[in-house]
């Protein structure tokens, strides 16, 4: 089998091989030449997968190593018979650590307390049941809305875009890009859903950068119907606003999903649908181990005077100021950036060594760090 597989998904080179001849490219060489004697591709988002690449080729398989799709035409490949295979879920805990540890950031830059805030979830996939979660810990009221969930399960889980658009103080977007039908979500916060904020509040979009309609949101920004914004995700990748870039709290280079775990994860998720296809084994997969963080004891001993230990636990996880810094001093990197993004590890990766009350000991287990 012949598989082509894009060179920047990580811990796939030296398991890849187990399946097939294996052709490393860059994403931006997918082209209908170079994969026209390709069984099988392994892809991320930097190309689209469509008709004009796809067409009179040997694809019988595309396997995207992340949770999204839309670089993928899904309608052609069923009519031509290319099966096709996301990784749903497999950066929902790096995300979530993105989330809350903007939220924290921003907390402390603004001076207020998470607990006495109401946090909007539009779109409770994968991502957003488990920042939903983790908001809920933090003492949050959460607000969940996601129309497709609730028109499925008819359940009083959910509320309107409207409730939230009155009663959130923090507004995050977890949904994926639709651009046409009911639940389109593209420019989704547009002109009108910022002219009708109700408390301005703060903006978080780590999911798709045309949830958020940027030039609406500079708008926004500008008027001060909301109090701040924290942006992972632009349009126009990689070539970004820039003087979107220098109005928000805090912006990063569409990295929220880029931990090690969540990275290995999307690779293993992919090598099994290939497995599953083409009826091999799976023994393969367990090669694929996400590197031990550098600093995997976090010592909260010197700390005993934070107003709040478990929050300096989880920024010793990751604080998203570095690589904030690291975006707003080279915004023409912003690709390098993400393809060459340091090691970050999710809780579970890491063990509190300190005598810490029971309590916040508790608060670290359930937010899952090691015993």
């Amino acid at each position: 089998m012949k598989i082509i597989a894009d060179k920047n998904i990580p811990y796939l080179k030296g398991v890849a091989e187990y399946y097939g001849d294996v052709t490393y490219l860059d994403g931006a060489a997918f082209t209908h030449d170079a994969i026209k004697e390709a069984d099988t591709l392994i892809v991320r988002t930097v190309t689209r997968f469509g008709e004009a690449i796809l067409k009179n080729t040997n694809v019988k398989l595309i396997c995207s190593a992340t949770i999204g799709y839309d670089h993928i035409d899904t309608d052609y490949c069923d009519a031509h018979d290319i099966v096709w295979h996301n990784a749903p879920g497999c950066n929902s805990g790096s995300v979530q650590q993105y989330i809350v540890s903007s939220l924290i950031r921003i907390s402390r830059q603004k001076g207020f307390e998470l607990k006495d805030k109401t946090i909007g979830i539009v779109g409770v996939g994968n991502v957003g049941k488990k920042v939903a979660k983790a908001c809920e810990m933090l003492g949050m009221k959460v607000l969940l809305n996601d129309p497709p969930r609730q028109k499925a399960e008819q359940r009083d889980l959910f509320v309107s875009l409207d409730e939230i658009i009155d009663k959130a103080d923090i507004i995050t977007f977890h949904t994926p890009l639709t651009k046409e039908g009911e639940y389109k979500t593209y420019h989704l916060a547009n002109t009108e859903f910022f002219s009708s904020l109700k408390r301005k509040p703060i903006i978080m979009n780590s999911a798709r950068g045309g949830i958020v309609d940027t030039a609406a949101i500079k708008i926004a920004i500008a008027n001060n119907l909301i109090s701040g914004a924290i942006i992972d995700c632009w349009e126009k990748e990689p070539d970004i606003d820039l003087e979107y870039m220098e109005m928000v709290d805090i912006a990063t280079p569409h990295i929220a999903g880029y931990s090690a775990d969540g990275k290995a994860n999307a690779t293993r998720m992919s090598l099994e649908s290939v497995a599953d296809f083409y009826g091999m084994s799976k023994e393969p997969l367990s090669r694929i181990i996400a590197p031990d963080p550098v600093n995997p004891i976090i010592d909260l001993t010197g700390l005993k005077n934070s107003d709040n230990l478990l929050f300096d636990a989880i920024l010793h996880t990751y604080d998203p100021m570095s690589d904030f810094e690291r975006l707003k001093a080279s915004p023409e990197t912003f690709k390098q950036q993400r393809n060459n993004y340091p090691l970050r590890r999710e809780y579970f990766a890491y063990k509190i060594n300190a005598d810490i009350s029971s309590d916040v000991r508790q608060s670290l287990l359930d937010f899952g760090f090691a015993e």
